[in-house]
């Protein structure tokens, strides 16, 4: 599961590490405590293009699929379980030509532990790579038109995403017993494709890579400030003791 994360930073870089070619207008600010329905900037593959236009766009936490009636239902889509993708009806159609990848600097997780008097107790971890590099999660996107807009309206159409994970391995393992899938920026490019036609076959490749990526990244506990939304500085990601 992945409830929160980090981007720290939102620029430059991602433009040259996964080729992106056009970069959309406001693009969220930097969160050092970023939850579901916030805005995000994810990077897409547009098909209205030939070849497809890479893109940073905004995006809101939270799968919202072109049939639901509002956008309450991603409230509750901002995780997707990779090995579930191909059975459920709201992930499969984007699963097929909207996939996205989501750039980030890390993200936090809770490992539940013994308290003192015997009560179970969430301690958070933030896990981000070693070094200053992005880290990249799979997702999958759509588009929602807003039937209470007006056709003219430039906030009539919605792009929102989901976070895929996989069962979690190695040290992260005893963390939590999901990760999110990790993608290599290597694989970007396949990832991202929507005129591959096995899908299931890109799908099986992120999965068996992602423990790799996993492998190299590093954990430490953090305050529990980070469990109030409102709580948004870079103090949040600084170790604490245990």
């Amino acid at each position: 599961m992945c409830g929160r994360f980090v981007v720290a930073d939102v620029g430059s870089e991602l433009v040259g590490v996964l080729r992106v070619d056009l970069v959309g207008d406001d693009l969220p600010e930097p969160s050092f405590n970023i939850a579901p329905t916030a805005k995000v900037a994810i990077v897409l593959d547009s098909i209205k293009t030939e070849p497809p236009t890479r893109r940073l766009e905004p995006a809101r936490w939270g799968l919202v699929p072109s049939w639901a009636k509002d956008l309450s239902i991603g409230v509750k889509a901002f995780n997707a379980r990779s090995e579930e993708l191909e059975d459920k009806p709201m992930f499969r159609k984007a699963l097929e030509k909207r996939r996205a990848v989501v750039p980030a600097s890390g993200y936090y997780e809770w490992k539940q532990v013994p308290g003192a008097d015997g009560k179970i107790q969430k301690v958070p971890h933030y896990i981000h790579p070693a070094g200053d590099d992005p880290l990249f999660f799979a997702g999958l996107y759509e588009w929602w038109k807003d039937p209470a807009k007006a056709e003219d309206d430039p906030d009539r159409w919605v792009l929102s995403f989901t976070i895929l994970t996989r069962d979690a391995i190695g040290h992260l393992g005893s963390i939590h017993d999901r990760m999110p899938l990790f993608l290599d920026p290597d694989f970007a490019d396949a990832w991202l494709d929507p005129t591959v036609e096995n899908v299931g076959d890109i799908l099986d490749a992120a999965v068996d890579a992602a423990p790799d990526v996993a492998a190299t990244l590093e954990d430490h506990v953090v305050s529990a400030a980070v469990g109030n939304v409102r709580n948004n500085s870079p103090a949040l990601i600084d170790p604490v003791e245990e």
